[in-house]
This record gives C-alpha cells, sequence and structure tokens, in this order.
C-alpha cells in the first residue's frame, strides 16, 4: 500500500472514531441510525453535479450497495437489542476483515504477502479480544450472536461491493455519493415501516449533533471506498478498522471513560498489524 493512501485510510479510521463519539445524540438506535443517514445523503446531493458520473454498468453495484449498507444498520440495530454494544460492535468490525480476505483470496485471485495477512490478523484479533470481554461471561448465543455474525456478513459484502463497484464506476466519488443517497431511501423505508410517520420528526431535537457525525461518517467512508480503488480491498477494509487506536485514548483522556487492559492490549495488537502494513 502507497504511502498517500495508508496515510488517507488513517484519516478515515480517526473520522471514524470521531464520529462514534461525537454521536452522544440521546436518540434510540432506529433514529440515530437514520439521522447519519440522512445527514449523509443531505451532504451528497448538491455535491453530485460537481462529480463524474458512474459508469453505465455501475449501477447494480451502486443499488446492492445501498441495499446492503442497509441491511448493515438493520442489523446492527437488531445486534444492539440483543447484546451490549461493547460486544457486539468489535464482534462485527473484527470478523468482516477476515471475510473480506477469505474472499479476496480464494474467490477473487488475489495474491497477499505473509506479512499483509499477518498485519490483517493481528488488527481483526485485537478487534476481537475487545468482544471476549465484553461481557460478563464473555459469551453470546441466541439472537445476539445471529445478529452480531450477520452485521459482519453484511459489512464485509458492503465493503467488497463497494470496492469492486468503485473501480466500475470509475468514480469512487459519484459510486459513493449515490449510494448513500440509495442508502438513505432504504432506512426512510425501514424508519417508516417499524415506527411509522413518528420516526422524521423523532430526529430533530439532535440535527445538529448529527450533521457533525453524519459529515465524519460520510467523509471516513468516502476516503474509504476511494482507497479501494488504489489497493487491496482486504488491506483498506482492514486498517479502517484500526479506528479504535484513535477511540481508546478518546474514550480515555477526553471523554474521561474507563478504559481496561483489554482494551488497551486490543489496542496494542491493532497497533502492531497497522505497523506490518509498512513494514
Amino acid at each position: 500500500m502507497e504511502n498517500h493512501v495508508f496515510a488517507a485510510v488513517l484519516v478515515a479510521a480517526f473520522l471514524h472514531a470521531g464520529w462514534n463519539s461525537v454521536v452522544k445524540l440521546g436518540l434510540d438506535r432506529v433514529s440515530t441510525v437514520l439521522l447519519l443517514a440522512l445527514v449523509q445523503a443531505l451532504i451528497a446531493i448538491p455535491i453530485l453535479p460537481f462529480v463524474p458520473r458512474p459508469a453505465t454498468e455501475a449501477w447494480s453495484w451502486i443499488v446492492a450497495a445501498a441495499v446492503l449498507h442497509t441491511g448493515y444498520k438493520v442489523f446492527l440495530v437488531h445486534a444492539y437489542a440483543h447484546a451490549d454494544l461493547s460486544q457486539a460492535y468489535p464482534l462485527a468490525r473484527g470478523t468482516a476483515p477476515l471475510i473480506v480476505t477469505l474472499v479476496s483470496v480464494i474467490f477473487l485471485g488475489v495474491s497477499l504477502d505473509p506479512v499483509s495477512l499477518l498485519a490483517i490478523l493481528c488488527i481483526s484479533a485485537g478487534i476481537l479480544v475487545m468482544a471476549a470481554r465484553g461481557s460478563a461471561d464473555g459469551r453470546m448465543r441466541g439472537k445476539a450472536l445471529f445478529y452480531a455474525m450477520g452485521t459482519a456478513g453484511f459489512t464485509a459484502s458492503y465493503t467488497l461491493v463497494d470496492g469492486i463497484g468503485a473501480r466500475i464506476a470509475g468514480t469512487s466519488s459519484g459510486f459513493i455519493l449515490w449510494m448513500v443517497i440509495g442508502d438513505a431511501i432504504g432506512m426512510i423505508a425501514y424508519a417508516l415501516w417499524t415506527r411509522g410517520r413518528s420516526a422524521l420528526p423523532a430526529i430533530i431535537p439532535a440535527w445538529k449533533t448529527g450533521i457533525a457525525a453524519g459529515a465524519m461518517s460520510l467523509g471516513s467512508y468516502w476516503i474509504a471506498v476511494w482507497a479501494f480503488t488504489q489497493a487491496p480491498i482486504a488491506l483498506v477494509a482492514a486498517l479502517r478498522e484500526s479506528s479504535i487506536l484513535f477511540a481508546v485514548p478518546i474514550a480515555a483522556f477526553i471523554l474521561r471513560e474507563p478504559v481496561s487492559g483489554w482494551r488497551w492490549l486490543s489496542a496494542l495488537a491493532i497497533a502492531g498489524g497497522v505497523a506490518l502494513m509498512k513494514v
């Protein structure tokens, strides 16, 4: 991975940690993900005339990506309903790069050297350490495990579809901007189906914080999709999950939250994986 792509993905990871730290919206989780999706779409719409139009053959990939992003959000909300956030989210995010790597190597014919594979394993292992320590007994069962692993599947799927689709589109910017609009439409439909007409008014009180979080979220993934066109998707997907390196010190020193030794160990493992990518 070239230095400028590596640096850009680290910026994306920082933005990812940033919006997760900012998103103290006081809303339920359906309202939160709906607000973020709407903010991203509202930012994307006025930018569209200034970016290249995706190639015709990419539109099916854009639709597929939007559906997968919506599915990811829906499954994530259900995962949070059945398991602690501190366990469900790391399990989903730590497993996804491993799935992307397996699919890339076995089905897409991508060749990764041993050091790159070790880097991906270190980053995923570091994240999964948090999942293992995310509850009192460290175990997940039934619906909690189903939705967490389903979230991982959606994450891996949209990562691959976004990476391949952006390359086919010939414009990462055009791809991501149209995709977030489709995702917003999907989230509006889901919110109206589950909450009725009260879904949209419910997000109004948090719109100011939502703008900041949505902008950082869009910026983070916009960079990631561009990086998918510049480097192996598996490497970018794993490196983007290094956001925990920023999230841990933000939690400890800015938000003044207690950070266990396990979280510091997790961050250390992830840092080792990041370093290996530049060996």
